[in-house]
């Protein structure tokens, strides 16, 4: 990855409380942890399915 991209996300806000909950508890900032959920989701996908491009 050469650049870092900008990705806006709309959420309520229960979501939101719960997502900082989770990211405080595994030591991460809210953005930090969005991507690491990301991360687990495309390995999970890869591991079922195949490698992406």
């Amino acid at each position: 990855m050469d650049k870092n991209k900008h990705l806006g996300l709309r959420i309520d806000e229960e979501t939101h409380e719960k997502l900082k909950s989770l990211a405080e508890f595994e030591g991460r900032s809210i953005n930090g942890e969005v991507l690491f959920l990301i991360r687990q989701a495309i390995m999970q996908h890869e591991k079922n399915y195949g490698k992406m491009k």
